[in-house]
């Protein structure tokens, strides 16, 4: 949870409370509302729409910090592990490292459309940098245009227009998943039935890349010890202002000034990260960036913005020489950042960007083929001169082993009575590596389910009985279904049993010079006979000799034909691997979870529609 305040540089984020805490939440809740009804009626009053635009974006943005305070100091202290976000970095040997690795582990995938007129091209990255903030460092990839097959290069529009008649490459409009995607698109004739294969075919895909690497990074590894000290190295310095139950306040500063590549550059100098007492890292649920004094600042400025009757170029001058000159002020930056669960342990990573190495490079990607699915008898090379890890992988096989109590605790119940004719109980649980293991041969067995009402005091009653039709269970998916109109009594509990599934797993380990017959590593590809691992029963993860996991780039199927059996299947990675864990699903067990569930109770208006 971070908010942007509009008119602040960009690496400001989520600010303090303002205006103050009241006795109790209720009231803070009551006040907040009261206060955007008072601005939101201030906003009406306002005429000119320039400055009623800039009034509600600094003012909303205002009530939205003051939301998102209210709500993280309320957040009950439910322990949640996250991943180490700077797990990446941590096999390079320098920040630059790390940026010619992501450069060079770039490629181009073409990808069929549903439709004959489209061809969609993913970039495929060799890291994804979804940590909490922003990515590590400043960066910029913009792509300029396409190859053809006949030598034609079709430029880069940044939105796909009906009007231009001729072939377009555009960023896909239909893939949310892969925001980076592209999508060649051929222009529609009327009547006319065009062969895909007679259309010039995307070749290779041009654009350029900036990235900034800054100097080195430090971590501070800090606790309840270090509260009210200041650590320095070098020019870097954090104080442990605070360290509560669930989250921590620091200040931190870099005594060197920002590389002149950088001082107009948003930055994200600091990710601060968390572990308990197992050692894990906690996951983070939002951050406050800004001080009682920038708040202040911006309150200021927006009581200025509220006295004006027009905007004006002269005032919006005077907004921004205030703001830097306050800003000049700020020689200390302050974070304050919730975790969730209980902290232990503060791990304060610093970046230093009193220096830099800018990264330019154009470039000029082959689009390569890979069919999930091929009748191709010659495996094709995809060897990127890279090697990358699966920090994740090590977590995602703890579901290997994964118990029956385990599961059963795993288990969340969730309900839905929006449509009475459709009232919903879901049985959901984090997917682990033990459902990507499970196949298709399911026995649910039974699956008894009771309804019960209940008695004056709340307490489980009778059954009812009911016809059939009046409820469903899915054993599969996990839910119940039941129609409340068919209940001659209002129901108040659900009891019975719903069937869990486990999978029994076994793990191999092979060296790469002892591999069994039907695996074979040809460079950084795996070679698997699936007559003897079939894919439905089988999975694969390799190593190189630092013990890390390599990440898998891609996999393909190679068929007899296309309705033929798969004959092998190749899975390729980011690096040679050395070794090679196998898993194979043995067994497939049915648990039962018995359950007895309060259940939520219907609007009488929503009965009988």
């Amino acid at each position: 949870m971070d908010v942007r305040l509009p008119l602040t540089s960009a690496g400001l984020c989520l600010a303090l409370l303002l205006g103050g805490c009241s006795p109790s939440d209720e009231k803070r809740q009551v006040s907040l509302e009261e206060k955007t009804a008072q601005f939101e009626k201030s906003l009406d009053a306002i005429k000119d729409p320039k400055l009623k635009d800039a009034v509600a974006e600094l003012g909303g943005s205002l009530l939205l910090l003051e939301r998102a305070q209210l709500k993280l100091d309320n957040k009950p202290v439910v322990t949640e592990y996250g991943e180490d976000a700077l797990a990446v970095l941590k096999h390079y040997p320098s920040p630059q490292a790390l940026v010619d690795t992501y450069l060079n582990g770039l490629f181009v995938l073409h990808k069929d459309s549903s439709s004959d007129y489209l061809t969609d091209l993913q970039p495929v990255f060799p890291f994804n940098f979804n940590i909490p903030g922003a990515f590590l460092f400043p960066h910029g990839l913009e792509w300029q245009s396409v190859t053809l097959s006949n030598k034609r290069v079709i430029a880069f529009q940044p939105e796909w227009s009906e009007t231009d008649p001729g072939i377009q490459l555009s960023p896909s409009s239909s893939n949310l998943t892969n925001p980076d995607d592209l999508t060649v698109t051929y222009p529609f004739i009327e009547g006319l039935n065009v062969d895909k294969k007679s259309l010039p075919q995307p070749v290779s895909l041009q654009g350029a890349v900036e990235v900034i690497a800054p100097r080195r990074l430090y971590s501070f590894n800090l606790t309840k010890k270090d509260v009210g000290q200041t650590r320095t190295n070098d020019t870097l310095s954090v104080t442990l202002l605070k360290l509560a139950d669930n989250y921590a306040e620091i200040e931190f500063s870099n005594s060197a000034p920002l590389a002149p590549e950088v001082r107009d550059t948003p930055l994200n100098p600091v990710i601060v990260q968390a572990r308990d007492v197992t050692g894990q890292f906690l996951s983070r649920s939002g951050a406050i960036n800004e001080t009682a004094a920038q708040i202040a600042f911006y309150q200021k400025q927006l009581a200025q913005m509220q006295q004006q009757k027009a905007w004006s170029e002269a005032f919006e001058k005077q907004l921004d020489e205030d703001q830097r000159a306050f800003e000049k002020q700020q020689t200390r930056h302050y974070s304050k950042v919730y975790f969730n669960g209980s902290i232990e342990t503060l791990e304060v990573n610093l970046l230093d960007f009193s220096a830099v190495t800018v990264t330019r490079k154009n470039l000029d990607l082959p689009v390569r083929r890979f069919d999930p699915h091929t009748t191709e008898k010659t495996i094709q090379p995809l060897a990127l001169p890279v090697v990358v890890y699966d920090d994740q992988a090590a977590t995602w096989l703890k579901g290997a082993t994964l118990s029956e109590e385990q599961l059963k605790k795993s288990i969340s119940i969730n309900q839905s009575i929006d449509d009475p004719s459709a009232a919903r109980i879901e049985f959901d649980h984090p997917r682990s590596f033990n459902d990507e293991l499970l196949g298709t041969s399911f026995n649910p067995g039974e699956s008894p389910l009771t309804f019960f009402t209940q008695d004056a005091k709340g307490r489980r009653d009778g059954p009812i009985e009911l016809p059939p039709e009046a409820y469903q269970v899915d054993p599969l998916h996990g839910t119940i279904t039941y129609d409340l109109n068919l209940f001659p009594e209002t129901p108040a509990y659900a009891v019975g049993s719903m069937p869990l599934f486990l999978a029994t797993v076994d793990k191999q380990t092979y060296d790469a010079r002892q591999l069994p017959k039907g695996l074979e590593f040809k460079g950084n590809a795996l070679v698997v006979d699936l007559k003897r691992f079939p894919a439905q029963d089988w999975r694969f993860f390799t190593k190189d000799d630092s013990g890390n996991y390599l990440k898998e780039i891609l996999s393909v199927s190679h068929d007899a034909s296309a309705e033929g059996p798969a004959l092998f299947g190749v899975h390729y990675f980011y690096g040679p691997p050395t070794h090679l864990e196998t898993y194979q699903r043995t067994n497939l067990t049915t648990v039962q979870y018995g359950f007895e569930v309060k259940l939520d109770k219907a609007e009488p208006d929503n009965l009988g529609q």
